[in-house]
């Protein structure tokens, strides 16, 4: 019987050797996965607390713009009512000049100051009506930068959640995934931040 000298050569030192390796390449391909997790979760996070204060300041601001255009309309109709009733005092004092011709004088002068009295609520009115159209555009304008933080916020929520699955299964896709709501979040967080006028209606509207 023919004997095989390999057959006493131990054979697992080299299995055992290509297993370490694999395992140590399989070790350093998570550990550089979820580096990367790690290092764009910090990230998000910072962006997103700093869109976080911005938006803060602009709700702030919108709140401000609201209360001032109701205060303007509320001006605009309180001068609106003044001036009618000045110019229908006006009226009536016309008529009754008419039949009291003695006192046309004194009821002149009573039809000058009352006139005087509506052209300067119409005039008033005018600015009033203007200052309440810029609050409200005022806050128009800020109400989109307003949606382009909640979009921010939505967008990064959502890739921040990928991310951490991504780091339980160590699936290198989910990863790239992410990395699509990440780029639009971070998108619309500089379109707030620098005051770009980005604005995707449609989602906006989906959304509201």
């Amino acid at each position: 019987m023919d004997i095989d000298p390999m057959e006493y050569v131990p054979e697992d030192d080299e299995e055992k050797k290509d297993s370490k390796d694999k395992a140590s390449r399989e070790e350093s391909r998570k550990s550089r996965l979820n580096s990367y997790v790690a290092i764009a979760v910090a990230l998000l996070a910072t962006f997103l607390g700093i869109c976080n204060v911005k938006d803060d300041n602009i709700v702030q601001a919108m709140q401000q713009a609201q209360a001032d255009k109701i205060d303007q309309w509320g001006y605009y109709q309180a001068r609106n009512i003044r001036e009618l009733i000045a110019q229908t005092q006006v009226d009536q004092l016309k008529l009754q000049a008419m039949s009291h011709a003695a006192d046309r004088a004194a009821y002149d002068r009573q039809i000058t100051a009352y006139q005087k009295m509506a052209d300067e609520q119409e005039e008033k009115k005018k600015q009033t009506k203007a200052d309440a159209e810029g609050a409200e555009k005022k806050y128009d304008a800020l109400n989109i930068h307003d949606d382009q933080f909640d979009l921010c916020n939505s967008a990064i929520s959502i890739a921040i959640a990928l991310l951490a699955l991504t780091a339980l299964t160590q699936k290198r896709w989910l990863f790239g995934l992410a990395m699509i709501p990440t780029v639009f979040g971070v998108l619309m967080g500089l379109a707030g931040l620098l005051g770009w006028g980005l604005h995707p209606d449609a989602l906006s509207r989906l959304l509201s």
